[in-house]
């Protein structure tokens, strides 16, 4: 019996016993489809995950804070300054290895209103405005606030879309975009004018929402879900943020925090970014000895980095693809179990044929290569009815998921489970296509 011949008898056996076979392909449809699910949830996850990384300003980026100081230096605590506009200066001119450096002073729940709204943004933050480039923000209206601003101390700030949301109204309740450039606000009683507004950040799951809303107006619901607690934290934030200048900050708002009727001169930190992230370890070692100068030695302060993230994140999805892999594997392996079980049961019932089959001149390879090609057809079809299937998996998984991205098929995936699949037929069918080979013609004429 050639290849194509034993291929046709499998069909034969499969139509001939459709429902059995059904029941037998399930555990492989379920498998292959498990598997490309799972596969698809974690490239979401990944996705989300590095387009977070990349909306903070990426792994380039570098944050200085303070830290608690070490033990053997406790008694020198009094000596300790905090972050101050001199680490800034003492970067710029002793730490080449980083490009952009950027003072933050940020204040918590300062109070904005407008017209009897009041709202508190995520972040209110007085910097320099080469924080736009810093934190990875666009301007979607007006202008960032610039250096004249800054050495003026003006009351001037820029605002992201959640600010504008809150005071002035959205675009989804307006009926139109809502563009506040030279209103003014009250922050914490004092008047501010808006000069600027960031552009609107949304997760890609948020994009295709909104873009099928504006196709299809009566799924408003689709996108008010999204925005209500699916989209990414990330940019949550960066539509929450509001800067104001470095200097307007100092003077307005920590003017009272000083003693000597100077103000507060602590910083909240500052933000670099890297020339090179292959030398982010070299700059960092670089920064942290002209700190020191500063410092007087003293170690009261520590480098936050994107880096770590990113380890984090590559951690987190080979732990999720491992587990999910062995999930997977083990419902695919119960699959070939019921391929193996339901092949036995058919070589019982076909004894006779087999021992008419060797009687007339068929051969045990023969026998083996056909009941071996049956067992692989199983696997082979249930393999194409599971890839099938996972694309009603992942359109549900992408609904109920708790990611910021929806999980995205790859062929990568698809082929593995598919060949998974064709593997466990092969090996599911090892042990009946043996059996069949070594039976007895005489014996199998005379099996009743």
């Amino acid at each position: 019996m050639n290849l194509l011949n034993a291929i046709l008898v499998g069909f034969k056996e499969i139509w001939a016993h459709k429902f059995r076979s059904v029941l037998t392909m399930l555990g492989i449809i379920l498998g292959v489809s498990s598997l490309i699910g799972m596969a698809a949830l974690v490239k979401g996850m990944e996705n989300g995950m590095r387009e977070a990384l990349i909306a903070v300003g990426g792994v380039e980026r570098v944050r200085l804070e303070d830290a608690d100081i070490p033990p053997d230096q406790q008694y020198r605590a009094d000596q300790a300054v905090g972050i101050t506009m001199n680490d800034v200066y003492a970067l710029q001119n002793n730490a080449p290895l980083m490009r952009l450096i950027s003072p933050e002073m940020r204040e918590r729940n300062l109070l904005m209103t407008h017209a009897g709204k009041s709202y508190r943004p995520f972040i209110f933050m007085g910097t320099w405005p080469n924080a736009l480039e810093m934190n990875d923000h666009e301007i979607g209206y007006g202008r960032m606030f610039n250096e004249i601003d800054d050495e003026g101390a003006r009351p001037v700030c820029v605002i992201g879309t959640g600010a504008r949301d809150e005071l002035f109204g959205s675009p989804e309740e307006v009926g139109r975009e809502i563009i506040p450039i030279g209103q003014t606000v009250n922050i914490q009683g004092q008047v501010f004018t808006i000069v600027g507004m960031f552009k609107h950040y949304e997760s890609e799951q948020e994009r295709r929402a909104r873009e099928y809303v504006a196709d299809h107006p009566q799924a408003t619901n689709m996108l008010a879900r999204f925005r209500n607690g699916r989209s990414g934290w990330v940019f949550r934030m960066k539509n929450n943020t509001v800067y104001i200048p470095l200097n307007t900050m100092w003077l307005r708002f920590r003017a009272s925090g000083g003693s000597n009727n100077i103000p507060d001169p602590r910083l909240s930190g500052l933000a670099a970014k890297v020339a090179n992230v292959n030398e982010l370890s070299q700059a960092i070692e670089q920064a942290s000895k002209a700190l020191l100068r500063v410092h007087n030695g003293i170690e009261d302060f520590s480098f936050d980095t994107r880096e770590d993230w990113a380890e984090n994140i590559t951690a987190a999805i080979k732990n999720a693809r491992l587990s999910g892999g062995i999930i997977a594997a083990i419902s695919l392996i119960v699959g070939g179990i019921g391929i193996m079980n339901i092949m036995l049961a058919s070589i019982t019932e076909r004894i006779r044929e087999i021992g008419i089959r060797k009687a007339i001149g068929a051969t045990s390879v023969d026998i083996f290569i056909q009941i071996l090609v049956e067992s692989i057809v199983i696997a082979i079809i249930g393999g194409a009815a599971g890839l099938l299937t996972s694309l009603a998996l992942v359109n549900l998984l992408g609904y109920i998921s708790p990611t910021d991205n929806t999980p995205q098929i790859t062929v990568f995936a698809c082929i593995v489970a598919f060949s998974f699949s064709v593997c466990v037929g092969v090996l599911a069918g090892l042990v009946p296509a043996f059996k069949a080979a070594r039976l007895d013609p005489i014996q199998a004429l005379r099996y009743e």
